[in-house]
């Protein structure tokens, strides 16, 4: 009963553990400034449901072609918006589309030019974004930030005694043993 609340006990940690890393390298990858690198960013709305789901991170990178159906990320009004191109327009050798939300009824009403696309949806990984959030917002509160730095610091520190108290357990155990 113990040894499977132990393993238990490891996989969670282990779960925790990797989504951390993920997230710390997701948020490193994303912030170096070479152009044409790929962008992970979150999606905070359900308006490509079920492609993308709400929560979702996705891996963005600009692409010289874009193509009907291609899922892209554009800059609208201050924005990330992250839709689907639903119509090319070619005017004045200008390119510009209609894009459209999965989930929308309706295409969006204003043209997406070029310019304003950030890039195309490579990947999507479902829920990583609410961690990513949560972090970026805590970094902008120092408060929020050292709290969940120390909470994680704790988990880790009381893990570590709990294994230390295990393996001197073990050794007093071997010592009766041997006597």
């Amino acid at each position: 009963m113990k040894e499977s609340k132990n393993k238990r006990l490891k996989i969670v940690n282990s779960v925790i553990s990797y989504s951390l890393g993920a997230i710390a390298f997701i948020l490193i990858i994303s912030l170096l400034p070479i152009p044409g690198n790929f962008k992970f960013l979150t999606v905070l709305s359900g308006s490509m449901e079920p492609v993308i789901k709400t929560g979702s991170i996705i891996l963005v990178k600009p692409i010289s072609d874009y193509k009907v159906n291609d899922i892209i990320t554009f800059e609208s009004r201050g924005e990330n918006v992250t839709h689907r191109i639903y119509e090319e327009k070619t005017m004045d050798n200008t390119e510009s589309y209609i894009t459209k939300g999965d989930a929308n009824n309706a295409s969006d009403m204003r043209e997406v030019k070029k310019e304003n696309i950030i890039g195309k949806v490579f990947v999507s990984i479902p829920y990583l974004g609410y961690g990513v959030n949560f972090i970026q917002e805590a970094m902008r509160k120092p408060f929020i930030f050292f709290s969940f730095v120390f909470g994680l610091l704790a988990l880790v520190v009381i893990q570590q005694v709990k294994g230390i108290r295990n393996e001197i357990a073990k050794n007093k155990l071997k010592q009766a043993d041997i006597k």
